[in-house]
C-alpha cells in the first residue's frame, strides 16, 4: 500500500480531485465538514445526512456514487461525532472505519480529506500517523502457512491524504514514520503467527541476521556452549527439556556516536511454552506459540528504526528457547544459579520467562546502557489486572525511573499503543523469599504480575530499567486470533522521541 500527501489546492478545490473514492467527514448534528461542504454542490450529501442514511456517529459510513459536480468516482461519508473539535477516540474511529471500507472497495486509489488538523491537543502529523496505521492494520493478512492463499479482495492500494500547505511537510514525515512502524508491526505479527515448529529459536536468530544484513546492524548469536561459558544457569534451566537448541541474540543499531550509551531492548523469546513439568492445561495451549512476542516486538522495532535511520544507538537482546517437559527438564524444587551469582528456587517451571530474562538483564550491564526496557508476555496476572487494552508498565519509583516511565507512557498514548503503570515496592519482594535459595521464582497468586516484575528488578540495579508485560496486548484470541504487533508502535515512538530530544 502506497501513501502520499497532497496539499489542498485552494484554487481548484476538492471537486477537481480525480480519485476512485474520497473520504470526507460529517457530524451527528447533521452538519458537514468543510471538505463535505465543498463536494455538496447539488445538495446530495446534505440530503443523505438529513434523511438519516448516515447518523454522523463516530465510525459510521455511507458510500455515495455518481455525486454530481465532482471528479471523484465515489464519496465516502464518515461519521466524526458531535464536536467539530474532535477527540482522539472519535478521529481514530473515523480512520479505522475508512480503512475497513477502503480495504474491500472496487477502486485502486483513494483520497482521505478528513479534518486532520481538528483533533484536540494533536497536530496533523499525529492524525496522518493514525490514519496510515489504521489502513495498514486493515490490509494485513497472514496466509503463509495455507496451501491455498486467500484471494485478493481488491481494495485501495494507493492512498493520498489531503493536508493544508503548512501541514504538508510534517504530514509527509509522519506518513514515512507510520509506514516504518507498520512494517515493523507486520514482521512482529508474522513471527507471532507462525507455528512453533517453524518459528524456532534458530528461526528468530536467522531473522535477526537477515535484518542485520538489510539495515547494517551488528549481530551476534550465541549458542549453547557460549551461553554455558557465560554461566547463564537460569536461562539454561528452561531449555533443558527441549530438543531445540537455545540462542542468545544481540543486535546493535549504531545510529548515534560511538561513545553514546545505548538504549537496550530485551525481548522474551520462548518460542513455545508448555509450562514444562508444571504443565499448562490443554485448552488454548496452542496460543503459547505467542510467548515469543517480546522477542518479535524487538525485531519489529529494529526493522522500523532501521528503515527510519534512527540517529541513536539501540541494542536488542533476545534470549530464546522452548519450555518443554522431558526426563531432562527442570523440576519444581530445583535450585539454579543465575549469571549474576544469585540462586533461584524454581517452585513453578511455568514461571520461566523471568528465568531467561534475568540472565539477559545481567548480560546487558556490559553495555553501560542509558536505559533498558524489557518486553515480555510474562504473566496471566497482568491480563487479569489490565485486560487487553493496556500493557503493564513496571519500574522503580525514583526520579530517573519516573522519567523513563513517563516517556514510555507518553509514547504509548501518542502511538495509540497504551500502557498503564503498576507498582513495584519492597513489600512485594517479601513474597519471593525462599528457605533454600536467594529467592523463589514465584510469589504466589496475590499481585502475580507485580512479584514477577520484582523478581526482574533484582537483576537491574546497575542501570535505569522498565518492564513491559504484554501478556494481554501481544495477541488476540477467539475469532480474531492473531498477533497484534504491539508494542512496536510504543517502542518506536519512544525511541523517536528520545532521539529528537537530544
Amino acid at each position: 500500500m502506497d501513501f502520499s500527501i497532497k496539499p489542498i489546492d485552494a484554487k481548484t478545490g476538492l471537486a477537481a480531485v480525480k480519485t476512485g473514492c474520497i473520504a470526507v467527514g460529517v457530524f451527528e448534528d447533521k452538519k458537514l465538514s468543510q471538505a463535505a461542504k465543498e463536494l455538496d454542490r447539488k445538495g446530495e450529501i446534505s440530503a443523505a445526512l438529513k434523511s438519516g442514511d448516515i447518523t454522523g456517529k463516530p465510525g459510521t459510513t455511507l458510500l455515495l456514487r455518481g455525486v454530481a459536480g465532482g471528479a471523484a468516482e465515489r464519496i465516502l461519508l464518515v461519521g466524526l461525532g458531535k464536536d467539530e473539535a474532535l477527540t482522539e477516540k472519535n478521529f481514530s474511529s473515523a480512520v479505522q472505519a475508512t480503512a475497513r471500507v477502503f480495504a474491500t472497495l472496487g477502486a485502486a486509489e483513494g483520497t482521505v480529506a478528513l479534518p486532520f488538523d481538528a483533533v484536540k491537543s494533536r497536530d496533523a502529523a499525529w492524525s496522518v500517523r493514525a490514519a496510515v496505521l489504521a489502513m495498514r492494520d486493515a490490509a494485513y493478512r497472514f496466509d503463509t502457512t495455507k496451501s491455498q492463499k486467500e484471494p485478493a479482495q481488491g481494495g485501495v492500494r494507493k492512498v493520498s491524504f489531503l493536508a493544508s500547505g503548512a501541514d504538508a511537510p510534517a504530514a509527509k514525515a509522519a506518513a514515512a514514520q507510520a509506514v516504518a512502524i507498520a512494517n515493523g508491526m507486520d514482521l512482529t505479527r508474522d513471527l507471532g503467527n507462525l507455528p512453533s515448529n517453524i518459528c524456532t529459536p534458530t528461526y528468530l536468530a536467522d531473522t535477526a541476521k537477515r535484518l542485520a544484513k538489510e539495515f547494517g546492524f551488528g549481530v551476534e548469536v550465541l549458542d549453547r556452549k557460549q551461553i554455558e561459558a557465560l554461566k547463564m544457569g537460569s536461562f539454561l534451566s528452561v531449555t533443558k527439556g527441549s530438543e531445540e537448541p537455545p540462542k542468545f541474540i544481540v543486535l546493535k543499531h549504531m545510529g548515534g556516536k560511538t561513545k553514546d550509551a545505548p538504549v537496550v531492548l530485551v525481548g522474551k523469546g520462548i518460542t513455545f511454552d508448555t509450562g514444562g513439568i508444571s504443565l499448562k492445561p490443554g485448552a488454548s495451549m496452542d496460543e503459547m506459540k505467542y510467548d515469543m512476542c517480546g522477542a518479535a516486538s524487538v525485531l519489529g522495532t529494529f526493522r522500523a528504526i532501521g528503515e527510519l535511520g534512527l540517529k541513536m544507538n539501540v541494542f536488542g537482546v533476545i534470549p530464546t528457547c522452548e519450555n518443554m517437559p522431558s526426563g531432562r527438564a527442570s523440576k519444581p524444587g530445583d535450585i539454579v544459579t543465575s549469571m549474576s551469582g544469585q540462586t533461584i528456587e524454581i517452585l513453578n517451571t511455568d514461571a520461566e520467562g523471568r528465568l531467561i530474562l534475568c540472565d539477559a538483564l545481567t548480560y546487558v550491564e556490559r553495555f553501560k546502557p542509558a536505559a533498558v526496557v524489557d518486553i515480555a508476555t510474562l504473566t496471566g496476572a497482568c491480563v487479569t489486572a489490565l485486560g487487553h487494552h493496556n500493557t503493564g508498565l513496571f519500574t522503580r519509583h525514583d526520579e530517573a525511573h519516573d522519567e523513563l516511565a513517563n516517556d514510555l507512557l507518553a509514547a504509548g498514548k501518542a502511538a495509540g499503543d497504551t500502557a498503564w503503570r503498576m507498582p513495584i515496592e519492597d513489600a512485594y519482594q517479601e513474597q519471593l523469599k525462599s528457605n533454600f535459595a536467594d529467592m523463589a521464582n514465584i510469589g504466589g497468586p496475590p499481585g502475580g504480575s507485580i512479584t514477577a516484575a520484582c523478581f526482574l528488578e533484582r537483576y537491574t540495579r546497575k542501570y535505569t530499567w522498565a518492564h513491559l508485560d504484554i501478556a494481554g496486548t501481544a495477541w488476540k484470541s477467539g475469532a480474531a486470533k492473531g498477533a497484534t504487533g504491539r508494542p512496536v508502535p510504543l517502542l518506536t515512538t519512544f525511541l523517536l522521541n528520545r532521539a529528537s530530544s537530544k
